[in-house]
């Protein structure tokens, strides 16, 4: 093994659960719409999957577990329950562990917020995405004002430890004024973190096919984007990576894990992963289709999907596509532990990012800039192999 790879003491565990009432046009994820959702026999596949997945962790713990899809709760609360009951026989948690739950406004899975809550879920992230009906039936969302306030309400209720809500901003016709209105009936709530994304037309959704009308240029996204982050910085949120904002205590833990190059187990439908071993890095990336994984899962098959490993060539463009994201950067020493290369090898390109001023190094500490945050495309493109 090279000395200078080293391996990180605990681990994060994501699981994916595929499935949504409605597919937004605007998503790209692993998500699929059916009449009725198959709960038992995918928690069975959940089960083996993580069962296979074992020997690579073996005397690591979890740190944290992020259920995420799709929509997750639209799952039976018994369902996840049984799952992270599972989950703890199998891995050896860590104090505090952090479990977050993915939820989506609607009566069915807002109604059993306090029974997820009393599972072990301890952060739930809330997709309401808009609190103004117009916008929300131009993004295609199923749900309306009235029922995003209610779920808001519900989670707050049910006394998560944290609460995420997730908004878009640079939508169909909106212009600055909406946009500040959307975001301050957010604030209201005085969520403990916010994530606040810009409308990108993805390749391959509908939306990129046939992009809605009325869209706000870059000019105009940039504008309403540098007045929304001061207008939550002045609510009390501060920013700690591109697009998340927490109170203090309050940042995810299990997405902190990723940007700092982290290792991962992904179960589930299309679920990723990345593990460090003695001979070195690897990925994983599990069936797409709910069926097939299922069936992977449940027969004979000994590995599931794919095991690639990352080749050195490619960790620096890895690395920095995460790490750069967190506004705080990252130690230089991090680098040549999570990727086992010594620092010279993107020392250039480091340098002459520095120079164009989209990041800064302070003793043995680096981090993007503001103008790196906002050219974070251009920032991460300086690394590609």
């Amino acid at each position: 093994m090279n000395p200078n790879l080293q391996l990180p003491s605990s681990f994060s565990l994501y699981v994916h659960l595929p499935w949504c009432k409605a597919k937004c046009p605007y998503c790209d994820f692993n998500s699929h719409v059916a009449d009725s959702i198959p709960a038992e026999r995918y928690l069975a596949a959940l089960i083996a999957d993580l069962d296979r997945e074992l020997p690579r962790i073996w005397g690591r713990r979890v740190q944290s577990v992020f259920i995420g899809g799709g929509t997750p709760s639209l799952f039976p609360p018994k369902i996840i329950d049984h799952l992270l009951s599972e989950i703890r026989a199998r891995l050896h948690p860590l104090p505090g562990l952090e479990i977050t739950l993915e939820a989506n406004p609607g009566a069915i899975e807002a109604a059993s917020f306090r029974a997820f809550r009393e599972t072990g879920v301890t952060r739930l992230s809330l997709g309401v995405q808009s609190f103004n009906d117009r916008f929300l039936q131009r993004l295609g969302r199923i749900h309306d004002a009235a029922a995003a306030r209610h779920a808001v309400e519900l989670a707050i209720a049910a006394e998560f430890e944290s609460l995420n809500l997730d908004l878009i901003f640079a939508l169909p016709g909106q212009n600055l004024d909406a946009a500040r209105v959307d975001l301050q009936i957010a604030l209201d709530y005085a969520p403990p973190h916010l994530s606040l994304y810009r409308l990108t037309l993805e390749s391959g959704t509908p939306f990129a096919a046939h992009p809605p009308e009325n869209l706000p240029n870059d000019d105009q996204a940039a504008d309403m984007e540098d007045a929304l982050r001061r207008q939550i910085h002045e609510a009390g949120l501060s920013r700690y990576e591109i697009s998340a904002h927490a109170l203090p205590g309050h940042r995810c833990e299990h997405n902190r894990n990723y940007w700092l190059y982290g290792d991962y187990l992904g179960i589930g439908a299309g679920a990723h992963g990345k593990i460090t071993g003695p001979d070195g890095i690897w990925r994983s990336r599990k069936p797409s289709r709910p069926e097939s994984y299922m069936c992977d899962a449940l027969g004979n098959t000994e590995t599931i999907g794919h095991h690639e490993p990352v080749l050195p060539a490619d960790r620096p463009f890895e690395f920095m596509l995460n790490a750069l994201r967190l506004t705080d950067g990252f130690p230089i020493a991090h680098f040549q532990a999570r990727t086992g290369l010594p620092w010279l090898v993107v020392q250039p390109q480091v340098r002459r990012a520095e120079r164009e001023g989209l990041l800064t190094i302070a003793g043995e500490t680096l981090r993007p800039t503001a103008l790196g945050l906002n050219f974070y495309n251009d920032l991460c493109a300086r690394f590609v192999p």
